[in-house]
């Protein structure tokens, strides 16, 4: 991992992080997902927004729920389903994928568009990937094709307000 790199990132995040706080901070109800490494990251910063800011934060890494909904609706509609079954006018989803390929991610963006859901996009890899093209509250790319810079990103990103 180039350490240089995740420093540049890290200048970036502080210059950015307040505008993540001013939205984070008009949401009660905060669902993040990810797949992989960002589920992880989207199971540990929920904790932290519930212990540590008080929102009702969490993500959807239920192994039964999450098999239930790729076997009856598909790995690329679960996170949709999922969304549509629990987020609401009054929620904020964070949607994390490192590559923003992801096209279970990419369908979570569309369907919080269709349906007037506040959202934001963590993304990495190439600038056009498909998250990126989103116009939600709050985009961040980061401009790396390696994991570990993309995902150790996000995470002092959405570390970086509590």
């Amino acid at each position: 991992m180039d350490l240089n790199k995740l420093k540049k990132e890290i200048d970036i995040i502080k210059e950015i992080k307040h505008d993540l706080e001013n939205i984070i901070a008009d949401y009660h109800k905060i669902i993040i997902i990810g797949n992989g490494g960002s589920n992880s990251i989207a199971s540990h910063i929920s904790q932290d927004y519930t212990k540590v800011l008080g929102k009702k934060a969490t993500c959807f890494s239920d192994p039964s729920r999450l098999t239930c909904y790729i076997n009856d609706y598909g790995r690329d509609e679960a996170y949709r389903k999922y969304l549509e079954h629990f987020a609401d006018k009054e929620t904020l989803i964070i949607l994390i994928s490192s590559s923003g390929d992801s096209m279970n991610i990419v369908n979570a963006a569309e369907w919080c568009d269709t349906n007037l859901i506040s959202y934001i996009t963590l993304s990495g890899f190439n600038i056009n990937n498909k998250l990126n093209n989103f116009n939600p509250k709050f985009k961040y790319w980061v401009d790396s094709n390696d994991y570990g810079i993309v995902e150790n990103a996000h995470q002092i990103l959405l570390h970086s307000i509590l």
